[in-house]
């Protein structure tokens, strides 16, 4: 089955760098997809093939915004790009409505094609592949976060406590310390006063509008 145009894929994430990421590592497949940036929510928007939910610092994609996305009448189908493959995460995600789970370690050309797969019908749960690069972009790269200590750096900086850190990331609460504590290396604070204060300096907060339609879900636009 061919296409004629680019699939038209937007992806739903509260940081723009996120989409910065993946616009640049998909640059090169612009013929096969083609990254667009608006509010679904918004007057007259257009119709997406597919609505990319990236969760980073977000749900993981087992509750409200995936079933959302996946009833939304501008979106055809929805794909979940995560790092966390938790057997629970992959199937309530499908069960409320995404095509595609995919992994962040996937090469563009690998993430093209399971987008192409979701795009025609067929339900895709990539395989995570452990240690691998990590695809696109998120902040705190620059200053060699790892994806995980971004995350927890970015939940810190959004005033969440530890608890709620490990209950939204699925991560047990020794695992999101271990994740704070290196990330404090790297960036080098010494209290969560100083994380969050370094956070806003460098882009940890949401930078993306939120519009709220009738029933407080949420989608986040430039």
């Amino acid at each position: 089955m061919s296409q004629s145009e680019p699939l038209r894929i937007s992806v739903v994430t509260e940081y723009s760098a996120i989409v910065r990421g993946l616009h640049a590592m998909l640059h090169r497949h612009e013929s096969r997809v083609m990254i667009v940036d608006q509010d679904l929510d918004g007057d007259n928007p257009r119709q997406v093939d597919i609505a990319l939910y990236d969760t980073f610092a977000q749900d993981q994609g087992g509750t409200g915004e995936v079933a959302r996305l996946a009833r939304h009448p501008r979106v055809g189908r929805v794909a979940v790009l995560t790092w966390n493959f938790d057997e629970e995460l992959v199937q309530q995600a499908l069960s409320r409505g995404a095509s595609g789970y995919l992994a962040r370690s996937l090469p563009a050309a690998a993430l093209v094609d399971a987008l192409e797969r979701v795009h025609r019908g067929e339900t895709v749960v990539s395989t995570p592949t452990g240690h691998g690069q990590v695809a696109g972009e998120w902040p705190g790269r620059e200053e060699a976060l790892a994806p995980r200590e971004a995350e927890v750096l970015a939940l810190i900086t959004q005033g969440l406590p530890n608890t709620v850190i490990a209950a939204q990331t699925h991560l047990s609460i020794n695992s999101v310390k271990s994740y704070i504590r290196t990330a404090y290396r790297k960036i080098g604070v010494t209290s969560r006063s100083q994380a969050v204060l370094w956070g806003v300096r460098h882009g940890f907060e949401p930078d993306r509008r939120r519009h709220r339609p009738v029933g407080g879900a949420t989608i986040a636009s430039l």
